[in-house]
């Protein structure tokens, strides 16, 4: 089972994410593409990452963005899960 953040550790994990913000119970970042079918390209290297940790989140594409947003709703909130998945969909970014 995942391990729900206290308030602190949230904060001190989003400040190690830059680009993440905390929005009630989940965590978010928006991610800008050049094109659709780039936005596209990015979310299918995310669900591979996502499935590897049998962790999935919330994807919506708006053409050339992606609203990536991260909750463990078994645990009610952000968890160390959604933060390590959090650092994974970062390193995509970085290739």
């Amino acid at each position: 089972m995942a391990t729900l953040l206290a308030p602190d550790a949230l904060a001190t994990a989003l400040g190690s994410l830059p680009g993440w913000t905390q929005a009630g119970a989940q965590i978010t970042r928006s991610f800008r593409f050049a094109s659709f079918p780039d936005s596209v390209a990015f979310v299918t290297r995310v669900a591979f990452a996502a499935e590897a940790m049998d962790h999935h989140p919330d994807l919506d594409i708006r053409y050339d963005r992606v609203i990536v947003t991260l909750s463990t709703h078994s645990a009610g909130g952000v968890t160390d899960l959604d933060v390590a998945l959090a650092r994974q969909i970062d390193a995509i970014t970085a290739r």
